[in-house]
């Protein structure tokens, strides 16, 4: 590979007719407070919201039809909103107590979604092993756990190369269901910008599962804890988890006693997220909040951005710092902390805890020597940002057979490291960010109930990366758990049989 293929992608500057930069026409059943009058003015020196269309963005598709794109565009600008500005402004106040070491954020969900996955049963299984996982880590850290799912939105993803070729034939790369389709043919692989559509659609009826399962119950904490009690009756690591399950148990009966069994118990807040990629899908969903006048992306209650697109010059981190949801910024091992101020300074300016969060992606031999001189360099500058361990990408690599995979192992190492560092430094680990599923696929080799080498061939499901399945993911927040307890050693954290 070389250089220039390693190195991130900068596309010519998008189409400036592409998408609103005054408010669109309202659209049938535009919620309120999402309103559609004049753009909100520019605060005196800051450039205007839009002014990221004049900047170089990396990693997008190469649109074969951009009179059609420039039509979908112009469709998604009078569509609905699909969350609201002030649930974004909700889960930005819950973020700073993370920031203030007052919250944990457990951030997970698919690589990659996919048109096809879509399904009530698939959506409820990640949101199930999502709050059994907030369940075990609420616990152990003694604080609230703030949920974010990568979810109704998470259908797009950046390449290492703009092409794939095969036998001698060489075709745009999938860059997931929101751009084209994975089968290896031209037709198929040609960006679509209908596609785009599908995308808000789908999102949509993410959202409206995730909605009705919250508000029929389905996000109640002491349900949760019953289904870890019948994991750990069944897991092979079960009696080394039950000492945590039983004190947990203790400790909602305590609550009960105490009367704290209404809304505390019975709902959690569910936010969604996902990566910014696609500028020009995301700038379409922008509305103004007429309370405020200030703008937000409204097809998500989070974005962040990505390693491979977050040059401070270029137009995704322009996009972000025009938006008011809370953003986050993935960090991997070449991240210096002068890079990092300058992202806050065009990012945070106003030093606001919960606007910015720092994923990092270091990879377990990396991150203990790389994160310290990070997270000290921020905190001495006065920015409260939250500190989350993405432990998936930077532990990636090749089974013998070919497969991308994890290690269970690899992936809780990176974690531990993340903790100690946050230990040494009097800091607080805020919360972590995760590629699982509620499923059982063998994509991520170990765990209690072990997924083997040979066992990748059983159900590889992934349409990019390897995520954890339901029994992996569940394990990971029983260990995070003792290592949180135990003060960050994480000795004796495993059973002997299985020291992931």
């Amino acid at each position: 590979m070389t250089a220039t293929e390693l190195s991130p992608q900068l596309d010519p500057v998008l189409d400036p007719d592409l998408g609103p930069s005054a408010d669109p026409a309202p659209g049938p059943g535009r919620p309120r407070g999402l309103g559609t009058g004049p753009a909100p003015r520019a605060a005196a020196g800051t450039p205007p919201w839009d002014s990221w269309r004049d900047l170089p963005a990396a990693q997008q598709p190469a649109w074969p039809d951009r009179p059609a794109l420039r039509a979908v565009t112009a469709d998604l600008a009078g569509y609905p909103a699909l969350v609201a500005a002030g649930e974004c402004d909700r889960l930005r106040a819950r973020l700073a107590a993370a920031a203030r070491g007052e919250a944990f954020l457990l951030q997970g969900g698919d690589c990659a979604e996919t048109f096809d996955g879509i399904s009530e049963q698939r959506i409820h299984s990640k949101l199930q092993v999502i709050l059994q996982m907030a369940a075990i880590l609420a616990y152990a850290v003694s604080v609230p756990v703030v949920t974010v799912g990568r979810l109704a939105g998470q259908y797009a993803k950046p390449r290492s190369r703009p092409t794939e070729t095969r036998g001698g034939l060489s075709l745009p790369v999938y860059r997931g269901d929101a751009v084209n389709a994975a089968a290896f043919t031209p037709a198929a692989r040609t960006p679509d910008p209908e596609r785009l559509k599908r995308l808000y659609h789908a999102s949509a009826a993410t959202l409206n599962v995730i909605r009705s399962w919250v508000s029929d119950g389905g996000a109640d904490l002491r349900d949760a804890h019953e289904r870890n009690r019948d994991f750990v009756g069944l897991s092979p690591a079960g009696e080394h988890y039950r000492q945590l399950v039983d004190a947990t148990d203790e400790a909602l009966r305590f609550l009960s006693a105490c009367g704290v069994d209404s809304g505390l118990l019975r709902t959690t807040e569910f936010f969604t997220s996902h990566e910014a990629l696609l500028l020009d899908y995301e700038s379409a969903l922008v509305r103004p909040d007429p309370r405020t006048g200030a703008r937000y992306d409204t097809s998500a209650h989070m974005l962040w951005i990505g390693e491979r697109t977050r040059q401070p010059g270029g137009a995704h981190i322009a996009f972000a710092a025009g938006i008011r949801n809370p953003i986050g910024v993935k960090l991997g091992p070449a991240t210096t902390a002068d890079e990092a101020l300058e992202l806050i300074d065009l990012l945070d300016p106003e030093r606001e805890p919960g606007r910015l969060t720092f994923i990092t992606r270091m990879g377990a031999d990396r991150i203990t020597d790389v994160l310290p001189d990070l997270v000290r360099r921020v905190t001495d500058s006065g920015a409260q940002v939250v500190w989350v361990c993405d432990p998936m990408h930077g532990n990636t690599f090749e089974a013998p057979s070919g497969h991308k995979t994890r290690s269970l192992a690899t992936i809780l190492a990176e974690v531990k490291g993340f903790f100690e560092v946050h230990r040494a430094l009097g800091t607080h680990p805020g919360g972590l960010h995760l590629e699982l599923t509620g499923d059982h696929v063998t994509e991520c080799l170990g765990g209690a109930d072990e997924v083997l080498p040979h066992d990748l061939y059983d159900r590889y499901e992934t349409a990019c990366d390897p995520r954890l399945n339901r029994s992996q993911s569940l394990d990971l927040a029983f260990l995070v758990a003792e290592i949180h307890r135990s003060g960050g050693s994480g000795e004796g954290t495993a059973p002997a049989r299985h020291r992931w």
